[in-house]
């Protein structure tokens, strides 16, 4: 079947009652966590774990591709309104958009968020819809060994990307190395790690360190910061609209900032902060209104907004087709499918295309369903602005809580989830980056596999991962994300 015929397929299946409704769900469920400061949708991903366990594997996915679609829409509101990012890709928003809304423009901000999301979406989504055949197609020829390599590029790439230096970034990621291989070897059947004790020798379930690492932590870290203050919500005036010249001054901001941020969403350690960074820096230097820049210039929301949700497309391109996780929501995806037993990679297209064609249509649908949600309706959306923050953390850790006891019902899991949740406040506070931990927890199962085949095949010989093109290919780019920023900074006089 070719690429269109499967797609139509996946309309099938994404336009049956029941995952219209998940579609729906989720595409609220994302607005929502998005609108409320630090909440996103790796913590509401993460949250929905262990409440999804019943709910099939198709439903399931489509409900998540809308929390994360919809927490990029969303997390635009608050950046306009309160000058405070709701997710971490709308930071570059509130530059911009708030200062729009402090000069009576805040409807025009909050129009071309929500007109160039919905663009840039959509075209990423359709970029999705071709790219991911082609490069699962060539995934085939990846052998153990090229796959090692790649996933010591991913290691590397986002330990270094990520956190306010190298070595923190490599001491994150060396935990959750450690973390993984915690339990029976599969290989000599040998406990590893499990001090003794008979809980961990089935490993270290992976719900309970993402609900740790994303709820536990995340709430300690903001209940330490809380100040009572109120927060100072910009009103709305007038409809949401654009006039005629910020429709001419939006267009191509909307297709720069798709055309940044889809590529750097597959890339690992792209993420969506730095498209949108990356979006405004050209906006910036582009735009005949540069003047305006820092007074409320339209580009400078236009461009990151578009460049946040194409890059939320770019992040299933490797993880649908090589089982890469490029972001911490790409690695709770991945872990998602992990639960329901299934491994992304060129074969899951083949094995599993409901699912695969399922979510791809239905990003098309919940990119309609959340232009009609946000654009018409976001007074009632700027409502939950007002719910009070202690109540708010405090429900999330008791749901926290309950999701844990209800999948496993040990007292071991939730002593370790609050004991791991401290640590990571601890991270929190000393400027450890999250996503390193969590992409060596669940990769290293996969590099330690691929490992131990190339070794096997080789017959213990340690030259067979880098006798292929391939490896070299991989091996050399982790040596460049390594060491050409350090060098890059002492030819600046900078320091290491």
């Amino acid at each position: 079947m070719d690429t269109l015929a499967l797609l139509l397929h996946g309309f099938d299946v994404a336009l049956s009652p029941m995952n219209l409704l998940w579609a729906f769900v989720g595409s609220m469920l994302g607005t929502a966590i998005g609108i409320l400061p630090g909440i996103g949708p790796a913590l509401t991903i993460a949250l929905l774990l262990p409440v999804t366990v019943t709910v099939g594997p198709v439903s399931a996915f489509i409900m998540f591709a809308g929390v994360l679609y919809g927490a990029m829409y969303g997390g635009s509101t608050t950046s306009i309104l309160i000058n405070t990012p709701g997710e971490a890709g709308s930071m570059m928003t509130a530059l911009e958009g708030n200062k729009m809304a402090r000069a009576g423009r805040g409807a025009a901000a909050l129009a071309t968020a929500a007109i160039g999301s919905f663009v840039a979406g959509t075209i990423a989504t359709l970029l999705l819809t071709f790219a991911a055949p082609v490069v699962a197609e060539l995934a085939f020829i990846l052998k153990p060994a090229d796959y090692f390599a790649l996933t010591v590029l991913a290691f590397t790439s986002v330990a270094v990307v990520m956190g306010a230096s190298r070595v923190r970034g490599f001491i994150s990621l060396f935990l959750g190395l450690a973390l993984g291989v915690i339990g029976i070897d599969g290989m000599t059947g040998q406990p590893r790690m499990t001090f003794g004790l008979p809980d961990l020798l089935d490993g270290v379930e992976l719900t309970v360190v993402l609900v740790s690492v994303f709820a536990v932590g995340e709430i300690l870290f903001v209940a330490s910061r809380y100040t009572y203050s109120k927060d100072e919500i910009i009103p709305i005036r007038g409809k949401i609209y654009m006039t005629r010249q910020e429709w001419a001054r939006s267009w191509k901001p909307w297709l720069r900032g798709t055309i940044i941020g889809f590529p750097m969403g597959a890339v690992p350690g792209g993420g969506s902060e730095i498209p949108t960074m990356l979006s405004y820096s050209l906006e910036k230097k582009l735009s005949p209104y540069r003047d305006e820049f820092g007074q409320g210039a339209i580009e400078g929301v236009a461009g990151p907004e578009a460049a946040n949700n194409a890059a939320a497309a770019g992040i299933l391109v490797p993880l649908l087709t090589l089982g890469l996780p490029t972001s911490a929501t790409a690695a709770i995806l991945l872990a998602a499918f992990q639960n329901y037993g299934l491994q992304p990679g060129p074969f899951l297209f083949t094995s599993n295309p409901e699912l695969v064609w399922g979510l791809i249509a239905s990003l098309y649908i919940g990119n309609l369903m959340l232009l009609v949600l946000n654009l018409p309706l976001v007074g009632l959306w700027v409502r939950l602005l007002y719910i009070p923050k202690p109540q708010l953390y405090a429900g999330i850790l008791v749901f926290a809580m309950v999701g844990i006891w209800g999948v496993s019902g040990s007292v071991f899991d939730l002593g370790l989830m609050a004991g791991l949740g401290v640590v990571s406040y601890a991270m929190r506070v000393y400027g450890f980056p999250i996503p390193p931990l969590l992409i060596g927890l669940i990769l290293v199962p996969l590099a330690e596999n691929q490992l131990r085949t190339a070794l096997a095949a080789g017959q213990g010989d340690w030259s067979v991962l880098v006798d292929d093109p391939i490896s070299i290919t991989f091996l050399t780019l982790t040596v460049l994300f390594l060491f050409v920023p350090f060098l890059l900074k002492r030819l600046r006089g900078q320091p290491a």
